[in-house]
């Protein structure tokens, strides 16, 4: 697994040099938008509380960590009125899912680091049974590349992402190329959507990597081919296959 990481990295590394040399991808234009203040509805407290307990990954791997601690403390704050959040640490000590706290070390768990979009899912769903939340369900979606504008996946997506930052009543967690959205390498990433405007539909990202310092927003057209985005076939080898999301239906 080592060899494999120690391949792939120039590869990822050209890549990025190209899009910055040619200022393509995620360096193009006004592709991406910094948000310096936060989302602030009143009406929709679960919206306050991801943004409030969002957090930043403490491993280069540990990006699906920081997601799920982040939405499983906006719905504890909702559910308990609980104002003591549970930290990065507690939750891989109590979720033993997947082997997902040796995943997050340097060596991985026989080699492999992160999580793939399916063991994602069902970390998500047996962190909500470890903290007894009320949800009433979590769909895995795997997002295909070849979707047309109007698939019923897009669109299902968008009906998702104006549900969570009108009414408060989901949370979505992207599994997406991160260099499809900000300047940085074409790599599997894990964050919580933050926003959605449905009248210019563009998507803010709480992304959870330290490099990312603030909220950004991207298209939605964007957000959707980061998310389809097939990762580089080398990935396969660590159980990647492609991208998607996790909706968290809370009631």
């Amino acid at each position: 697994m080592n060899l494999l990481r120690n391949l792939i990295r120039p590869y990822l590394y050209a890549r990025y040099g190209f899009h910055r040399m040619t200022g393509t991808g995620a360096f193009k234009g006004d592709r991406v938008r910094t948000v310096h203040s936060p989302a602030r509805p009143q009406w929709n407290p679960l919206k306050q509380a991801i943004w409030r307990y969002h957090v930043k990954q403490f491993h280069d791997s540990s990006c699906s960590v920081a997601s799920v601690v982040s939405c499983i403390n906006a719905i504890r704050s909702l559910e308990n009125n609980d104002t003591h959040p549970i930290s990065q640490t507690d939750i891989l000590d109590r979720v033993t899912t997947g082997h997902w706290k040796e995943r997050m070390s340097d060596g991985g768990y026989r080699g492999r680091r992160g999580l793939p979009l399916p063991l994602l899912g069902q970390v998500v769903k047996d962190s909500i049974t470890a903290y007894d939340l009320k949800v009433r369900t979590v769909d895995i979606v795997q997002t295909p590349k070849n979707a047309t504008p109007k698939s019923p996946i897009r669109a299902r997506l968008k009906k998702r992402l104006r549900e969570f930052d009108r009414h408060g009543n989901c949370l979505i967690i992207a599994h997406f190329d991160q260099g499809s959205l900000v300047p940085t390498l074409n790599i599997p990433h894990i964050s919580p959507v933050g926003a959605y405007d449905s009248t210019s539909e563009r998507v803010t990202m709480l992304d959870v990597d330290p490099e990312q310092l603030m909220p950004y927003q991207v298209s939605f057209d964007a957000f959707y081919k980061g998310l389809a985005c097939d990762y580089h076939h080398v990935f396969e080898a660590f159980g990647y296959g492609s991208g998607g999301y996790v909706y968290i239906h809370i009631r």
